[in-house]
C-alpha cells in the first residue's frame, strides 16, 4: 500500500520551491503588504485633505451685451483645462458653474425649457441659478465660480470650494 497522503495522490504535482515559505514567513508578508497599502490609503487621504486647491484669479470673461437673457457662455476657469459657463438670468444678473457634473464629470448644458443645467450621461439635473441637484445620481451640487459686472463687462473672481 501506498503510505502517501490521498490528497498527494490526488494531485502528484511538486514544485522545485514548495518547502521554501513556511506558514508563519507567509503570514508575515501578508500582514507587510496589508501594513503598506493601508499607510499608502492614509497617504493619499492626507495628501488630498493639504494639497491647494486653484480657486482661480479675478479676469474678465465677456461683455455683458454679448450675452443674452436666458443665454449661455461658454469659458475656461480657473485654468485651460477647467470648462465653465455662465447663465445670464437677466438684465443685471448672472451665474456661474463649472461645466463638469460632479457625478463623473461629464459636460453639463443649460436646458431653458426646463430652467435647469442636465448632465445627459447618467440623467443628472441641477437648478439653474444655485447649482444644486435636483435629480438623478449626483450627490453634490455643481461648482460655482463666483462672477459680478463691472462696467459692462463680466468677471470670473473665484472658484467656490465645495
Amino acid at each position: 500500500m501506498n503510505d502517501q497522503p490521498g490528497w498527494k495522490r490526488d494531485f502528484p504535482y511538486e514544485a522545485a520551491a514548495e518547502d521554501e515559505v513556511t506558514r508563519r514567513e507567509f503570514a508575515r508578508y501578508l500582514v507587510l503588504g496589508s501594513g503598506a497599502m493601508a499607510f499608502g490609503a492614509v497617504g493619499m487621504a492626507a495628501w488630498t485633505q493639504l494639497r491647494s486647491i486653484n480657486v482661480g484669479e479675478p479676469r474678465e470673461v465677456v461683455a455683458l451685451d454679448e450675452v443674452a437673457v436666458g443665454g449661455t457662455f461658454l469659458f475656461r476657469y480657473p485654468t485651460a483645462a477647467d470648462p465653465a459657463v455662465l447663465l445670464r438670468t437677466s438684465e443685471d444678473d448672472v451665474v456661474a458653474f463649472s461645466q463638469k457634473c460632479t457625478h463623473l464629470g461629464c459636460v453639463v448644458f443649460f436646458q431653458a425649457d426646463e430652467d435647469r443645467w442636465h448632465c445627459p450621461c447618467h440623467e443628472g439635473n441641477f437648478d439653474a441659478t444655485t447649482g444644486a441637484v435636483l435629480s438623478g445620481p449626483p450627490t453634490r451640487p455643481l461648482g460655482k465660480i463666483e462672477v459680478e459686472v463691472r462696467n459692462g463687462t463680466i468677471w470670473a473672481l473665484g472658484r467656490e470650494e465645495s
